[in-house]
């Protein structure tokens, strides 16, 4: 038999020697897969070592998790077939004229982006190339602009289909769908916030975001064209975000017919052919097999650390703080932005929500006045969503602060673009304490639908 540890020093060596090697620079997959390794052999013996295949096992065979993929590739083929310039365009065009409405138009495109494509840094990337070189050229003041972009970019955690409440969903074991339609209000909500800061701040000053030149507006029957040629891609997102919402379709499902609309539609814009195919392909394998592997280390190191009893010693740790449900609530909370500093989206989910869920659910509905337990767990797992896009945006290591910086133009200095992230940032906490004290804003939609 193998070494016995007590579950306090166990829970210090564990997750010391995980910060120790992230910080070495080492990917996180391989840390938390091996260190598991490490330590199911160092705890037990050559038998114990078969927890690996039976946590793998469950994940592979999900067929939850096969909607990533599939939803990873119809954001890469609308991106290969020029799409989400095109969209840009239209919407600067159409609220150009109004004062800081480029920096609105970049928020809207990154709200209907954020709708096709579940990964964060493609948002934050594309609307850095295209809209931040736009805003600069009409003397926009850089921070709203670079403000609007990271802001609006990490709403692609919320808005569904995003990955990230895809994995939530199967580790939490809940229901995709009621996360996905449980997360539009909040989504909408933040967008909405975003939208009025930057108009207030712009009509309070006009220097922040002038209007575009009047030779540059178009007339109404041309904006009415322009939003005709958008049609195809946003017709795509109503049909697939309308099959999930009315439960035609399964998440899955409904990332199928996501799929094949996207050919359809790169067909409409005269931009199917195997190189766009070829290049969707690679961006999508390497995106997958990204997640999937960090989803394989983690619930192993997880699986490990709950075997060896780490679920009750957090639990017992966090009743012994004193804290009512609420306290231990917005402890959990500080814990994700502060691991959000340093760990990435899928790391933080399944380091944490496995460890956390049982605790929510075992204070239980009433304690947050909510009404069924259903409730509770849909409630939790989109404040969570909300906590990992504060994560995005949180300095020093916020990851939508470094992918604008890989676009953005050499001149601007890091500092900026940490402070363009803090307004945008405290919205972000306005909108995360709405959700807490009004739950309704989170279960509403959900409980209609789903009755």
């Amino acid at each position: 038999m193998g070494i016995d540890i007590g579950i306090e020093l166990l829970t210090l060596i564990m997750f010391g020697s995980l910060l120790a090697l992230l910080m070495a620079g080492l990917p996180l997959a391989f840390v938390t897969g091996g260190l598991a390794c490490v330590f199911l052999f160092i705890l037990g013996d050559a038998r114990t070592l078969n927890i690996v295949p039976s946590r793998i096992f469950p994940l592979m065979t999900n067929y939850q998790l096969s909607a990533i993929p599939l939803f990873i590739f119809m954001a890469a083929m609308l991106e290969r077939a020029g799409i989400i310039n095109d969209m840009f365009d239209v919407i600067y065009k159409v609220l150009g004229g109004v004062k800081g409405g480029l920096a609105s138009a970049t928020i809207i495109a990154s709200t209907v982006l954020a709708a096709m494509v579940g990964v964060i840094g493609a948002a934050v990337v594309t609307m850095g190339i295209i809209a931040l070189p736009a805003m600069l050229k009409r003397g926009y003041d850089p921070k709203i602009a670079m403000g609007s972009i990271m802001a609006g970019g990490t709403l692609g955690i919320l808005i569904p289909p995003s990955i990230l409440a895809i994995i939530y969903a199967v580790v939490a074991e809940q229901s995709v769908g009621e996360l996905f339609i449980g997360a539009v209000i909040p989504g909408l909500m933040l967008s909405g916030l975003y939208i009025l800061y930057v108009t207030v701040r712009s009509y309070i000053n006009p220097d922040l975001g002038p209007p575009i030149p009047v030779e540059e507006r178009i007339s109404n029957r041309e904006k009415v064209a322009l939003i005709g040629k958008m049609s195809a891609p946003i017709v795509l997102i109503a049909v697939v975000l309308g099959v999930i919402f009315t439960g035609v379709a399964t998440p899955v499902e409904a990332a199928g017919i996501g799929t094949f609309g996207a050919f359809i539609v790169a067909a409409i814009h005269r931009k199917l052919d195997w190189p766009t195919i070829r290049e969707a392909c690679t961006t999508t394998l390497k995106a997958s097999a990204m997640v999937i592997w960090i989803m394989f280390g983690a619930t192993i190191f997880v699986g490990l650390y709950v075997f060896e009893g780490g679920q009750e010693f957090v639990q017992d740790a966090l009743a012994a703080t004193g804290l009512g449900p609420w306290g231990i609530l917005i402890l959990m909370q500080v814990l994700l932005v502060i691991l959000g500093m340093f760990l990435d989206w899928v790391g933080i989910l399944l380091l944490c929500v496995p460890i956390f869920v049982p605790v929510i659910k075992a204070l239980g509905a009433q304690a947050f006045g909510l009404e069924t337990g259903d409730d509770l767990v849909l409630w939790f797992g989109v404040l969570y969503l909300v906590n990992m896009q504060m994560s995005f945006l949180s300095p020093p290591f916020g990851y939508a602060l470094f992918y604008l910086r890989g676009v953005a133009p050499d001149e601007i200095p890091m500092t900026d673009i940490f402070k363009s992230a803090l307004p945008f940032l405290a919205l972000q906490v306005v909108g995360l304490l709405l959700c807490m004290f009004f739950p309704q804003i989170i279960t509403w939609l959900p409980n209609i639908i789903y009755g």
